[in-house]
């Protein structure tokens, strides 16, 4: 049998674009994607503030963006989502991607606009764990995201629901609709049921995954950022995943959605079964705990906890409007001007990665990269 393979490099700012096109290569980029299918980024805005280690950073999406052309792969746009928590809009100024995507020409695309994508029913080939329970009425899916590559750009980090998040969790923003919390109290099956789906729509699958500053703590947004210096590529959505939990030190084989899926046989989660490529971390184990804030001892009680047996009353009714005021109040109006600003501008001044985003913000690219010749006359 095959083994995954998963590319792991430690990166560094001044040539950050170059690593993430030896990343992908490394990785197998060529043999995972479909070249003659048009390929859909999806990065992840986890908080539509600039908080560190939370959200797709600009040199992953740049450097991703350079590395697939260069492979062949021209015909690339970016599909963007919003949650009930976060603003793709805001998302994707205060982080930097508009000067990429003008500067490369790429297309962006919502799939909460109707002019952009329609929402279609989808019948899985694949038995589901839980999705069909949950949307009796039909599973809905973009019908943009058939018969195209998907390449997802999430971060290292910890979840307050899922331990870790990333490749797998990504595609929850682009394939579910704004009703996707209905499925919190089953988020770990329904990953795996997600996952099932992509295999069955997409004509090739890869994850760009970046740990230049990792997020540890209470994810996806408040957390605490910590400088790592590494980025990881793979076709195996699992792997990937797996690999970085590891790195971050839980034991992926404890996480659900992880060894559901490698159970189901949709990718590879124990380590050992896994080829690591690149750099040797064989010794890093971080040592991330999750804990708790405000928004997810609420959130525990109704999806997790005595209250889950009445969540229908609270989740798929008007009254749903309180809990979303409720988090927006604490994560926007709260938690950033009171605390995690700070955090973000020491992180801003005191690092490389700071420093760069800052060249970023100036609509600048590292050693003032311009787009290839070939994408420029695409």
């Amino acid at each position: 049998m095959t083994r995954s393979r998963v590319a792991v490099l430690r990166v560094s700012p001044e040539t950050i674009l170059e690593d993430t096109e030896k990343l992908l290569e490394l990785g197998g980029v060529r043999e995972a994607l479909d070249v003659s299918r048009p390929t859909i980024l999806k990065d992840n805005i986890s908080w539509h503030f600039p908080f560190p280690g939370a959200n797709t950073t600009p040199w992953q999406l740049e450097g991703t963006i350079r590395a697939l052309h260069n492979a062949g792969f021209p015909d690339v746009t970016c599909v963007q989502n919003k949650t009930v928590v976060t603003n793709a809009f805001k998302g994707e100024d205060l982080n930097h991607y508009l000067p990429i995507f003008a500067r490369y020409d790429i297309p962006v695309l919502y799939n909460f606009k109707d002019e952009d994508m329609r929402w279609i029913e989808y019948r899985p080939g694949a038995k589901m764990l839980v999705l069909d329970r949950i949307f009796p009425e039909g599973i809905r899916i973009p019908d943009y995201f058939e018969g195209r590559n998907v390449v997802h750009l999430p971060t290292m980090k910890c979840h307050i629901y899922t331990t870790t998040t990333g490749a797998m969790k990504n595609a929850f923003g682009g394939l579910l609709n704004t009703k996707r919390h209905y499925t919190h109290s089953w988020i770990h099956a329904t990953l795996v049921d997600l996952l099932a789906i992509q295999k069955e729509i997409h004509s090739g699958i890869f994850a760009v995954m970046d740990g230049t500053t990792a997020g540890d703590g209470p994810g996806p947004r408040t957390m605490k950022p910590v400088v790592k210096n590494f980025m990881l590529a793979s076709a195996d959505q699992v792997a990937i995943d797996a690999v970085a939990a590891k790195m971050m030190g839980f034991d992926p084989m404890t996480i659900d959605y992880i060894r559901l899926a490698h159970e189901a046989g949709l990718g590879v989660g124990r380590p050992d079964e896994i080829d690591v490529v690149g750099s040797d971390v064989g010794s890093e184990s971080w040592g991330f705990r999750v804990g708790d804030n405000s928004a997810s001892r609420v959130g525990d009680l109704l999806w997790f906890g005595p209250l889950k047996s009445i969540q229908n009353l609270f989740f798929r009714t008007p009254l749903v409007n309180v809990f979303i005021l409720g988090s927006e109040a604490y994560h926007d109006f709260y938690r950033w001007p009171m605390r995690d600003r700070r955090t973000f501008e020491k992180w801003l001044q005191t690092t490389e990665w700071g420093r760069l985003f800052a060249l970023y913000a100036r609509g600048e690219s590292p050693r003032g990269a311009a787009a290839p010749d070939s994408l420029s006359s695409a």
